[in-house]
């Protein structure tokens, strides 16, 4: 087994760089206090076509680099971290020992070797093409975990030091990838199985329904009782301005025991942040298992490339005490690093970068077709836990990002999403049927950054009406309000959808 200091630090979930997410399309109650009445008409409102308020990027959205400019009115200097910051994200990391020192310390086990790799152009990872099944799968992984076994790991989870409990073998996550002279973990299988469903009018939509698997182990068995979580990186845009929003905020829309009696029950995941040292609002991540960007980025840097750094000290990354050979091999701590391999400066870089990664501007906002489907968004019950907008607090030392009016589409809230998506996989508070609802802003432009449009957690919705059907649980009544709809009216929300 792990030692207990190094378990409480590596089973805070690795989650993937900072996704549509698996959040709940929802049926609106008029006494749930949602701050998001249902328009009396269909209009475009005030800052609407600027989702990220101020701090909307002013580029162009008709290219790859619609998700990589950095926020207006970052200032001179602001600009400059940030470019530093783009290069730390960009960078391709070596095994160590090598003469490239300011580089090295991949590995031992990974996933990708650079931030870049798994958020291609900072935008949304997909899973490896149906077509290709030997693909290597490089921006969605496998997350791995065990129920805990003993008083020790109990008490991580109570205490919430830990939101799970890593494979005592594989730890928490499947490296696929590994340095020379070793053996990456294993390779994820995705098989499909075809899931027909009919909307009014007759339209026939064939969903996929995932299985997973892992084949060719190298380290042996995994553990009897051992959970698996599929995960594709989500985008990074607007990630400064969502950390920006007052938790009180956020926890307000909550309502964990459905006392308002409209079928939906957001629950918040409260969980530890190595950075703040104490308990607080998860609000990053598929299941909100992260409470901060730099928790994030120290998970994601230690996890997915395997480097040490302040706040995940470890040389060998999510390599276990069973990977005798991983845990022995050279690393890249430096004395210039302050000992790790990814120092403190540029862990502070990369963090100022993924805060100030701008949000688009909506694209025709005002066309009439789109505004008749904002309404149906709203009369459906979507905007019930896919919340338009939020007004952010002070956000410390980027006055750009404080007090924006900013339309995210989410409520950062964990929701039931039923059996179809649920993963059976706990997370702090969020038991395996829950998903943060995910922001929707940059939804129509995935195709355009990333080359498809594939959404969800991992990646089964090949486009926002898939994304829509697979909604269950608290949101099964919204799901069927969109089946319901003329292909008319279907087709004006998926306008308004893909217009965020």
């Amino acid at each position: 087994m792990l030692h207990p200091t190094r378990m409480s630090l590596m089973t805070i979930v690795f989650a993937a760089l900072v996704p549509l997410a698996a959040g709940g399309l929802v049926l609106v109650s008029e006494g749930r206090a949602t701050n998001s009445p249902v328009p009396a008409t269909a209009s475009l409102e005030p800052g609407e076509d600027q989702p990220g308020g101020s701090a909307t990027s002013r580029e162009s959205v008709t290219n790859r680099d619609a998700f990589s400019h950095f926020s207006h009115g970052i200032g001179f200097e602001g600009e400059g971290s940030f470019k530093v910051g783009n290069a730390i994200f960009r960078k391709l990391w070596v095994a160590a020992p090598s003469s490239t020192k300011a580089s090295d310390g991949l590995g031992p086990l990974y996933n990708a070797r650079g931030c870049q790799n798994c958020h291609l152009k900072d935008g949304r990872g997909r899973p490896p093409l149906a077509n290709f099944p030997d693909e290597t799968a490089v921006s969605m992984f496998l997350r791995l975990s065990i129920p805990p076994e003993n008083d020790e790991q109990k008490r991580l989870i109570a205490e919430r030091r830990a939101t799970t409990i890593p494979d005592p073998v594989y730890g928490g996550q499947l490296q696929n990838i590994a340095i020379q002279g070793h053996d990456g973990e294993g390779q994820m299988r995705i098989d499909y199985t075809d899931v027909p469903v009919t909307l009014a009018g007759g339209k026939a939509v064939t969903l996929r329904k995932p299985s997973y698997s892992i084949t060719n182990l190298a380290y042996g068995p995994l553990h009897p009782k051992v959970m698996l979580s599929p995960r594709v990186a989500p985008p990074m845009i607007g990630l400064g301005l969502v950390e920006a929003i007052p938790e009180a905020d956020i926890r307000a829309n909550a309502d964990p025991d459905d006392v308002d009696k409209d079928g939906i029950s957001g629950r918040t995941n409260e969980v530890w942040s190595l950075s703040e040292k104490k308990v607080m609002l998860g609000r990053f991540g598929w299941k909100a298992g992260e409470p901060t960007i730099v928790d994030q980025s120290a998970a994601a840097a230690a996890g997915d490339i395997g480097l040490s750094n302040p706040l995940m000290p470890f040389p060998s990354g999510d390599c276990t005490q069973a990977q005798t050979i991983c845990l022995n091999a050279p690393n890249g701590n430096s004395e210039r690093g302050g000992g790790f391999e990814l120092s403190g400066e540029l862990l502070d870089l990369v963090t100022f970068y993924a805060q100030n990664l701008a949000v688009p501007a909506r694209r025709e906002p005002g066309d009439a077709t789109v505004l008749k489907g904002k309404s149906l968004f709203y009369s459906v019950g979507c905007a019930a836990c896919h919340k338009p907008s939020f007004t952010t607090g002070e956000a410390k030392a980027q006055p750009h990002l404080s007090h924006q009016l900013i339309w995210p589409y989410s409520d950062f809230l964990l929701h039931d999403m039923g059996d179809g998506l649920a993963d059976g996989r706990p997370e702090g508070d969020a038991d395996g049927r829950e998903w943060r609802t995910a922001p929707l802003w940059g939804v129509g432009l995935t195709e355009v950054v990333n080359g498809h449009t594939f959404l969800l957690h991992d990646g089964r919705a090949r486009n926002v009406e898939e994304a829509i059907l697979w909604h269950g649980g608290e949101a099964q009544r919204a799901r069927d309000g969109y089946a319901a709809l003329s292909a008319e009216d279907r087709e004006a929300l998926l306008r308004f959808v893909n217009s965020l």
